[in-house]
């Protein structure tokens, strides 16, 4: 089964510059990640739309200059859409979004509460767009339970449900289990939202894709509340090396961290916990110690540094040779 990515960066993620990023980095990110296809993409305020006037998230812009920013990008092939508190809906937000021509709102409430959604997914789906769900603090319900609360959500026209282990409490045997009685009750696509309070977001990631999951939630960098989502690009990495995601520009993206969102976030002092290049070691295999090697032949050749590691440690993890890792990157370059 395939599995595809959401990135909510723009929405999770901006809890680490209080409920919302600049207009600036709004527009830098969303480019960023369209430019290498993620394909759903959450946006806008930590709280979703409405929260700016309903739940006073002034920390941040409003809805409507989110949404402007985003009408560029709206025919780069991602699916642009925003969050919905269930507790703060307001009609006039999902005409809104259908005005902004957004693809889905994503409907939030915790786990068990799932009634009092189902007035606005019914709304979402008369206006034209995806209705996805997230089932906020999954584990307050036994799987059991939250697949029942699935089966009704999906009657009620839902296009997708994701788990939420807001508190990043969840262990993957418990994740394996949660995601694998909901994708057996519903029809449509299941998600994972993990947070890496445990130090288990790659590992619960894992157990989902394993169980059924279509879609996995991440922030660029692990931006999000409390101790950070799995990092985009570290999913992105981990699902290609199970043969995941490959129409997602995973070197575009380590440049783009590199490049351009790292240094804007360092004025906000937010700290990458695990850098683009010990990634690819990572994904690689290559051990540090090879790096000065590898180093002097990017500069030389001028090709990116993280292909060639990855290109060379796939012949030789062990020892790869000067002629080797000169091979590699003069085929780069061509």
């Amino acid at each position: 089964m395939n599995i595809t990515l959401m990135d909510c960066t723009l929405r999770d993620g901006a809890n680490v510059v209080g409920k919302g990023f600049s207009a600036e980095i709004t527009d830098l990110v969303l480019d960023g990640l369209t430019a290498c296809h993620v394909p759903i993409i959450e946006f806008g305020n930590a709280g979703g739309i409405g929260a700016y006037e309903v739940a006073g998230f002034t920390n941040a812009e409003t809805d409507q200059t989110y949404l402007n920013i985003a009408q560029k990008y709206l025919d780069r092939g991602s699916q642009l859409g925003m969050f919905l508190n269930a507790k703060r809906y307001r009609e006039k937000n999902v005409a809104l979004a259908q005005k902004s021509g957004l693809s889905f709102l994503r409907v939030g409430a915790d786990a068990g509460d799932g009634d009092i959604s189902i007035q606005a997914i019914q709304d979402i789906k008369k206006a034209g767009l995806k209705a996805f769900y997230s089932a906020m603090k999954a584990y307050l319900l036994t799987p059991d339970q939250l697949a029942e609360e699935g089966k009704k959500l999906e009657q009620a026209g839902l296009d997708e449900i994701t788990i939420m282990d807001s508190a990043g409490t969840m262990l993957p045997d418990q994740v394996a289990e949660y995601t694998r009685k909901l994708t057996q009750a519903v029809s449509i696509p299941v998600a994972f939202h993990c947070h890496n309070n445990l130090g288990l977001s790659a590992a619960n990631a894992v157990a989902a894709y394993e169980n059924g999951a279509a879609i996995l939630d991440c922030g660029l960098m692990g931006m999000a509340r409390s101790a950070g989502n799995l990092a985009t690009e570290m999913c992105v990495a981990i699902m290609h090396r199970y043969g995941q995601m490959q129409d997602i520009d995973l070197y575009g993206m380590l440049d783009f961290i590199d490049q351009r969102l790292q240094p804007a976030m360092d004025a906000h002092n937010y700290h990458n916990p695990v850098t683009p290049l010990d990634l690819v070691l990572g994904l690689s295999g290559c051990h540090s110690s090879f790096l000065k090697k590898f180093r002097a032949a990017a500069e030389e050749y001028q090709v990116n540094l993280y292909r060639l590691i990855v290109e060379v440690s796939a012949v030789n993890q062990k020892s790869p040779s000067d002629e080797l890792i000169a091979k590699t990157a003069a085929a780069l370059k061509k």
